[in-house]
């Protein structure tokens, strides 16, 4: 049967945001422009030449002719890209790592929010712990995680905290989204998570609880634009 779907439908051509829809149409600029001069066939173009006239160097001038046009900045979904390429990249709103910052008036504040990964029955709570160095997680990786950690993390790459993301009780990360490496895999390891996560006010070492009892975000409500979050609180 034939496939009833467009070209469009099918592959994707109409992009949802602005900064996807300008890269593709550079791309396939290029690549059209590189197939009439090499000439011959589709097939032989992609299987035999393509790695020869499409060069690194130039997908790397089409981004940069785009930052230097539009004046956009990345999101970051991990921080050694920030520092790596401070032109490209948003900068990082970390938090700073604190001692615990002790009670909260009435027991329960609202310090941040975040996308949720997955809808659980039960919201998460756990005592804050930031995990942002190879050094931290091979402590923990020797001697155990703490008991009901919830890990702070910057990075959604999740190749970081791989080795011992099945010990978290949860996870706030402050980049990336539900689509994200580590919010896949928290997914697939059953663990509460909090992707995009906006944080004011959590130290290291505080009590908080997160609210996976809410909605989850999906990829319809980031390409629509849709709120949907999930808020965190700090513990008295």
């Amino acid at each position: 049967m034939a496939d009833s779907r467009t070209r469009s439908d099918k592959y994707g051509t109409h992009e949802a945001t602005k900064t996807p829809r300008a890269f593709n149409e550079a791309c396939r600029e290029l690549v059209a422009k590189k197939l009439a001069e090499a000439g011959g066939d589709w097939n032989s173009f992609v299987f035999d030449r393509s790695y020869e006239l499409l060069t690194a160097k130039e997908f790397a001038q089409i981004e940069a002719e785009f930052l230097a046009r539009t004046g956009h900045k990345f999101d970051v979904s991990a921080t050694i890209s920030a520092k790596e390429s401070p032109e490209k990249y948003k900068p990082i709103a970390q938090v700073e790592v604190a001692k615990p910052s002790g009670s909260a008036e009435g027991g329960k504040t609202e310090v941040g929010e975040g996308d949720n990964v997955v809808r659980y029955p039960k919201n998460v709570e756990g005592i804050a712990r930031f995990i942002r160095t190879s050094e931290i997680v091979m402590d923990m990786l020797m001697n155990g995680v703490p008991e009901n950690t919830i890990a702070v993390i910057d990075d959604s790459g999740g190749t970081l905290t791989a080795p011992i993301l099945e010990q978290f009780k949860g996870v706030i990360c402050f980049g990336g989204t539900v689509r994200s490496h580590l919010g896949i895999l928290t997914r697939e390891y059953g663990i509460p998570c909090l992707m995009n996560a906006k944080v004011d006010g959590l130290a290291e070492g505080d009590r908080v609880e997160i609210e996976v009892n809410a909605v989850a975000k999906t990829a319809q409500d980031y390409q629509a634009g849709r709120t949907a979050t999930a808020k965190i609180w700090k513990l008295g």
